[in-house]
């Protein structure tokens, strides 16, 4: 597999096209993990049982 200089793998993108191997390649040394925060409403909300009887009208209505 000889490179055929079509510069894809020198942009800078963590995911690119190499026409040479015939495949998307991932380059992970780029990649960085980012953690899911969850935000919602939870029980030790002191305005969380307001926000589900509120839900729960919407519902049954």
């Amino acid at each position: 597999m000889e490179c055929i200089q079509c510069q894809n793998c020198k942009m800078g993108q963590p995911m690119y096209y190499c026409a040479a191997k015939g495949e998307f390649v991932i380059d992970t040394s780029k990649t960085t993990v980012i953690e899911k925060t969850r935000s919602g409403w939870k029980k030790g909300d002191p305005k969380y049982e307001l926000h589900r009887r509120r839900n729960r009208k919407e519902l049954e209505v």
